[in-house]
């Protein structure tokens, strides 16, 4: 059974599961797509990201325009269009002994594609959520669920693993940004054409 966390709560990963190596990090959504009138496209990346709190470079932020990065660390399973079906929309997976050491944090985003000329924000998205699973045994370690907190915004930082003492912990994060992914790609030091 996963421990479920409320927004803000921090859980350690690796202390009380000392063999855990690889995880599967699980994204998903509903949509009501009535709204707009137009299909949402919502898109899941990870922020590989330094002591400063930016990406050395543009390479550790890994999306569907960048599916894995090059310590094979963190690969992206690659871009759901329509979020339709049960299940996790989007999955990250994570060899967690594989990071560079200079990578502090790794931040798991969510964003709506094209989201201001489709006229789509978060207020339409539901039951959004990120779960991690030990791929070795395949079993669920957390869940988050992010609850109906954002009308506005267009891009949510879900949540975060991170190194403390050695060990890796997770951050329910749950904060929206306005902006959609230049946004998100601003705050984590990313240049955005």
């Amino acid at each position: 059974m996963p421990i479920n966390l409320s927004k803000g709560q921090k859980v350690d990963l690796t202390k009380g599961n000392p063999g855990l190596s690889k995880i599967l990090v699980g994204l998903g959504w509903d949509v009501n797509a009535f709204d707009s009138g137009v299909d949402f496209d919502l898109d899941a990346a990870a922020f590989m990201i330094n002591a400063s709190g930016k990406c050395p470079t543009e390479k550790e932020f890994v999306f569907y325009g960048n599916l894995e990065h090059a310590s094979g660390s963190v690969k992206h399973l690659g871009d759901n269009l329509t979020g339709e079906g049960e299940g996790d929309d989007e999955q990250i997976v994570v060899d967690l002994a594989k990071v560079p050491a200079n990578v502090e944090r790794i931040a798991f985003t969510v964003t709506i594609y094209d989201a201001e000329s489709r006229n789509q924000n978060f207020g339409q998205v539901s039951n959004a959520y990120i779960h991690i699973q030990d791929m070795s045994t395949d079993t669920d370690l957390i869940r988050y669920d992010l609850g109906e907190d954002f009308s506005i915004e267009t891009a949510i930082v879900v949540g975060e693993l991170y190194r403390h003492n050695g060990e890796w912990k997770f951050n329910a994060i749950g904060s929206g940004f306005q902006g959609g992914l230049a946004a998100l790609c601003g705050h984590y030091g990313i240049e955005v054409a």
